[in-house]
């Protein structure tokens, strides 16, 4: 037996460890494998026809957020824990006078109206997905997820995860302060 087929194994090793390290340091030059792009960032909400969640029958359209102002469209489910973490700073901003739109997305209309009697309403409108296909047609991949949508109705950034106080800071207050002055408020 040739003692060159030794080492095939070796190299095979050394090929897949210098392909991890690639990854690794990529990764750490800012190419977060978390972050989400959204391939509706610039364009308008995509066109939905959908009910109050706590006034069924009560249609909505996507001309109910071009309405001059800036606005947080969060998406949120009973489901979902990390809602329920999230839930009380989208209080927070409310109360600051941040307009914030909620999306129930595949859950029990029933449960989210007791959720929100009980935990707090930070929504100004509170809109029904049950079928989630308003969530399908916006990318998204679970709850919570939040775009941040200009005054003409325009989808300038999207954050998957909840909303704390370092999440806004950093990523969503310079965004909403822009769009605030540029809508003249």
């Amino acid at each position: 037996m040739n003692n060159k087929f030794l080492y095939i194994p070796l190299a095979l090793f050394l090929l897949l460890a210098a392909a991890l390290l690639y990854q690794l340091a990529r990764n750490a030059d800012g190419d977060d494998p978390t972050r989400l792009e959204s391939a509706l960032i610039g364009k308008p909400v995509p066109q939905f026809k959908l009910e109050s969640l706590d006034q069924p029958g009560k249609i909505y359209h996507q001309a109910v957020l071009r309405d001059g102002q800036p606005l947080l469209l969060n998406v949120w489910a009973t489901w979902c824990p990390t809602c329920r973490a999230e839930h009380q700073y989208l209080n927070t901003l409310a109360q600051q006078g941040v307009r914030v739109v909620g999306l129930n997305y595949k859950d029990s209309r029933q449960k989210a109206i007791t959720w929100l009697n009980t935990l707090g309403n930070p929504y100004a409108l509170s809109l029904y997905d049950g079928n989630g296909m308003l969530g399908l047609d916006l990318g998204v991949y679970g709850a919570p997820e939040t775009f941040l949508i200009d005054g003409q109705g325009i989808i300038r950034y999207r954050h998957t995860g909840d909303i704390n106080q370092q999440v806004w800071q950093q990523e969503f207050k310079p965004l909403w302060d822009k769009y605030r002055q540029e809508s003249g408020l």
